[in-house]
């Protein structure tokens, strides 16, 4: 059987996971860009990702997606060009892209996906757009044409959705403004009021996941380098599991308290069945040991957790590709039909 030049496209804030239908394989990389005298390209993905926060003066690191929103189409398009030249079977020869988009995105916001295949490398492309909860639903095994009520919570880089879907769609969708960089954030201003000194956002990320624990009371810690508050100057310290789980379970204690409201808008009977077959957690965060034990004692809900978490709408993408019978999800941004 002959397979269609097709890719998948989880274009995040913070990572780009890419599915190569020929291949039938995934990789994922940072989706940040370094630019040199300008808008030069000097570095993309990972090779971009290992100069944040200690780059020379004369590069600039930049985020060209934010919230599943292009905001600059150029960049995007060369991030996407480099990293399907480098990790998948591209040759370039007209590929058909499906692209998971957030639900609240305007039709403006739509067409900037279809402007890729309009204008540089990646021109005379096909695209299509596949909403993130259904690729979610998909992955995770949801009977779209038959649930009466699926919650699904997928923790983001930059936000966290929250959709319901029934009736074969998402009836109720919100974004709360909560992430993992906002753990991350969280977490640098712990320790920089504990220990009194800095520490990067990558090094908080890394202590987010290693030290957070919902299950038990964190004892444990770990020595990590930073800049002193006072002098400026490099030091180390140990930081505390106590100190991080503290300032992750009070981001996490907001979101709840959103989610709560959330779940206030939903209908009776589909509250019901939500609370039957329990909320699905998705998302890189869900990684967090414990989370879901949070949040089922804050919610009263049962939750459970994507077998796949922070890849779970690219697996999504893949089924939807690899079974032509569910491509009825995918929509043309340039008709605006599905």
């Amino acid at each position: 059987m002959r397979l269609e030049n097709s890719y998948g496209i989880d274009l995040g804030t913070g990572m780009v996971k890419i599915y190569d239908q020929k291949a039938d394989h995934i990789t994922q990389e940072s989706t940040m860009i370094a630019l040199r005298n300008g808008n030069q390209v000097f570095a993309v993905g990972n090779d971009a990702y290992s100069m944040f926060e200690k780059a020379p003066a004369d590069v600039r690191i930049i985020r060209p997606v934010s919230n599943g929103r292009i905001n600059d189409i150029l960049m995007t398009e060369a991030v996407l060009h480099t990293l399907l030249r480098r990790n998948t079977t591209y040759t370039g020869s007209r590929p058909t892209l499906y692209f998971s988009v957030p639900m609240d995105l305007t039709e403006i916001e739509k067409r900037a996906y279809a402007s890729i295949a309009q204008k540089g490398r990646l021109r005379r492309s096909r695209v299509f757009l596949v909403e993130k909860p259904i690729a979610d639903a998909i992955a995770v095994g949801v009977p779209l044409h038959h649930t009466k009520g699926t919650m699904i919570i997928n923790l983001g880089a930059q936000s966290t959705e929250l959709s319901v879907l029934a009736d074969e769609r998402v009836i109720i969708n919100r974004l709360v403004p909560i992430g993992g960089m906002q753990f991350d954030q969280a977490v640098r201003e712990g320790v920089l009021h504990k220990n009194n000194f800095m520490i990067s956002s990558r090094t908080a990320q890394r202590l987010k996941f290693v030290l957070t624990d919902f299950r038990q009371e964190p004892s444990e810690g770990r020595k990590v380098y930073g800049l002193d508050r006072s002098s400026g100057l490099p030091r180390d310290g140990i930081v505390s599991a106590h100190t991080v789980t503290r300032m992750v379970r009070h981001e996490c204690l907001l979101l709840a308290d959103e989610i709560r409201k959330f779940i206030d808008r939903i209908p009776p009977q589909v509250q019901e069945s939500i609370r039957r077959d329990g909320i699905i957690l998705t998302g890189g965060s869900a990684r967090i040991p414990g989370i879901d034990q949070y949040f089922r004692s804050q919610l009263e809900y049962p939750v459970r957790i994507s077998q796949y978490y922070g890849m779970s709408t690219i697996q999504g993408i893949r089924i939807l590709i690899r079974r032509p019978e569910m491509r009825h999800w995918a929509i043309d941004p340039s008709r605006n039909t599905v």
